[in-house]
């Protein structure tokens, strides 16, 4: 029996869709004018696939920067898979969309950063993390604002989730 409306993972659901289709549309199109992406995911994720040197290195979360150089952009139902150049080094990255704690870009100040909110389960029960919109035009629940990091930075940078603070 269902108690009322999970709202929250609705929202989740939604938000994470916005993304695909972001994605989905960079897959075809490439990456339109100025935008660019900042994208936060936790690394510990059961299905994130990353070189075991960089879940040494980042052991919790990581953002990579989708700007001037990525390759093999491919975007499916429930995560997407790209190559990035870490210091002249291609590496190919798996992200399910569930993994993604941030995704911002700077050129038009918008930016998502999904958040566990204690009492909110999914079907497994597990913690669903609740999306805050950062930037979004006439939608009232749970605006915050982010401070976008600075343009200019090399493509494929690995950015400290400190630059996301305040």
């Amino acid at each position: 029996m269902t108690t009322g409306i999970n709202y929250g993972s609705l929202m989740h659901q939604a938000m994470r869709g916005l993304i695909r289709t972001v994605l989905q549309d960079v897959q075809r199109d490439g990456l339109p004018g100025d935008h660019h992406f900042f994208i936060t995911f936790d690394t510990g994720h059961p299905d994130v696939e990353i070189a075991d040197w960089l879940s040494d290195r980042y052991p919790g979360e990581m953002t990579v920067v989708m700007q001037h150089w990525f390759d093999n952009l491919e975007v499916a139902e429930d995560g997407f898979a790209v190559t990035l150049n870490f210091g002249d080094a291609p590496e190919r990255l798996y992200i399910p969309f569930d993994a993604v704690l941030t995704f911002v870009d700077p050129s038009v100040e918008f930016g998502l950063r999904f958040e566990s909110m204690e009492g909110e389960s999914d079907d497994d029960g597990a913690l669903v993390p609740a999306p805050r919109a950062v930037k979004e035009p006439k939608v009232r629940p749970k605006i915050k604002e982010v401070d976008a990091p600075k343009a200019g930075r090399k493509d494929a940078d690995v950015v400290s989730l400190d630059t996301f603070r305040k």
